[in-house]
This record gives structure tokens, sequence and C-alpha cells, in this order.
């Protein structure tokens, strides 16, 4: 659907995007996860083709973005940070403007209003005045204009910011409804918004991509660390004596014992969660509880960006 090769973009003598290369397989939702100014909202810019780069190549649907704007414009929607609104229209007013603006006969915008108004939860403000809605609402009427077109690609620049919680949960649910439908992607510096909503992540730091995956490939490709918080039914010398000299096994924190089982967090080297399971298994030892703990994005989302910055 998407490939981008050595993109580049220069403001002056300031690079805000370096040689980035990266591929959206169709019906994918990709989360651009960054710090504020790391390159994010030009990507998104130049994706839309409302920004030109200084160098690099973008081919989505088999178009080359910039040697036919036009035909990839067909089916491509963007939405800002800021959700370009007429504040003066009714909700139901300014989905027909938009609807006539890229192209849809006045049947079709018709059609299309009930439906975009139902999938963004807008319907019953339709006859409302944009201006007097709460930013929550306006937030999903720039999801409706987008969709009025049926595109098959959008990019939403940090859809979430400055929602509140009840309203975040209720975006996070409008965008997981568009997967498979739609290629997706934002950006956002919310960490937890992008874990939970998109199939893949790319972190950008200095405009260039120090991360890609999901939230479990990334973990493992930057930490090589697994952390498993197991209760097993035992003694903790028994337990000791089946994992300890295990291979991948670095340590074992003991936690607490309660009714005849041991709690306990044991820190490996690599992913050998189905061969510790067997090892236990085999030793008679029953395995109540077996979670993998250390897949926090937060944290390595940290480090990541630690890296970034002392590479640059």
């Amino acid at each position: 659907m998407v490939k981008v090769e050595g993109l580049t973009k220069f403001y002056g003598a300031k690079r805000a995007v370096n040689r980035m290369n990266f591929q959206i397989r169709k019906g994918e939702v990709v989360g651009l996860l960054g710090l504020n100014g790391s390159g994010k909202t030009t990507v998104l810019r130049i994706l839309a083709g409302d920004l030109m780069p200084t160098s690099g190549r973008v081919m989505i649907n088999h178009h080359n973005l910039f040697l036919e704007p036009y035909a990839v414009k067909k089916f491509l929607s963007f939405l800002p940070e800021t959700p370009p609104l007429y504040g003066e229209m009714t909700v139901k007013a300014y989905l027909k403007f938009i609807g006539r603006v890229k192209g849809l006969q006045r049947k079709e915008v018709i059609e299309r209003m009930d439906e975009v108004m139902a999938q963004a939860g807008i319907d019953n403000v339709a006859n409302e005045i944009i201006s007097h809605l709460s930013y929550g609402y306006r937030q999903r009427v720039g999801i409706a204009q987008t969709l009025i077109n049926k595109p098959a690609f959008l990019l939403l620049d940090e859809p979430a910011s400055g929602l509140d919680p009840v309203q975040i949960v209720e975006m996070r649910r409008l965008i997981r409804s568009l997967r498979g439908a739609h290629t997706v992607i934002l950006s956002s510096h919310l960490l937890s918004e992008i874990s939970q909503i998109c199939d893949r992540i790319l972190m950008i730091q200095n405009g260039e991509i120090i991360g890609e995956g999901t939230e479990e490939t990334l973990a493992q490709q930057f930490t090589q660390k697994f952390h498993l918080r197991m209760q097993v039914r035992g003694s903790k010398e028994r337990i000791d004596e089946v994992l300890a000299d295990r291979r991948g096994v670095e340590r074992i924190e003991w936690l607490k014992e309660e009714g005849g089982s041991v709690v306990f967090t044991l820190h490996l080297t690599m992913d050998v969660r189905e061969e510790i399971n067997q090892q236990l298994v085999n030793a008679n030892l029953g395995v109540l509880e077996l979670t993998r703990t250390d897949l926090d994005l937060e944290n390595l989302f940290l480090q990541l960006m630690e890296k970034g910055e002392n590479a640059s």
C-alpha cells in the first residue's frame, strides 16, 4: 500500500527527516511514536502531499505521490492535529460541503453523511453548530470528514491530543474499527495509545526510525531480557534445584510463599518459557501462573529515545 524510500526533508539547514525508509501493508494500523519535534508531523504532511520533501520517493497504491499527486489524493485523507473545521456551520452542512469538495455526487454525499456520522458517533449532534460542540466532538467531526469519501489511506496526526480519559477510550475504539477497511498511519507521543491501537510501531527520533515492530518484538530487539512472574506449587528449594542452572536463567527473585506455592520473578537472558514450563511439569511442580512482565513500552521508548539522543 505505502512504500517510502530515502525520505529526507530540510528546513533551511535543519534536517527534520533523514533518509527514512518503511513500508505499510494494506489494512494495517501503524503508529509513528516520538517526542515533540521528532519529525512525525513532517512525515505525515509529506505523505498527505501537503509538503514536498528535499529528496526521496513515496509510492502509494502503486502511484508516485510526487509525480501523480491528484491520483493519490483521490483515495487519501489527512486529519491534522487541529481539524480544519468551519465553526459557523452545522455538522451536517459541513460534512455535505466536504463531500462535495472531495468529488462525491449529491446522492452519494447524503448516503455517506449518515454512515460516517454513525461511525464517528456524532449522529446525535448532526444539527448542532460546530463551534458549540465540545473538543471531543469536534475531533470526531474531524474523523468523520476524513471518512466521507471512503479513503483507502488515512493519516491522523495526534488524534487523541487534548482529549479527556473517556474521550480517549472512545477515540481508541473508533480508530480500531477502521482496521482492515482502511490503511491508517497515526502519530502520537502517547505511548499507551500507540500500543493499544496499532498493529506496528515506528519509533522516531531526530527524523530517523530507531525502532520498528510490535511492542513485543521491539522489547526483544532492544532489551534482550525476559522477565516471568510465576507461581509454582512446591518448595523454594525444589524450584531452585530445577531452575537455577538451566539455560537462559539469569536469576530467581523470590517474592512470597502462599498456600503451598511460591511466587517469584524469573529473570531470563532469552525466551525459554516453553522449556521452563516443561521442566517444572516434568519435576511434578504445578505451574499455577506464568506471565511475562517485561513488555513495558514506556520504559522501552525512553531507552530508545536516550539511544537516539546519544547517537545524534
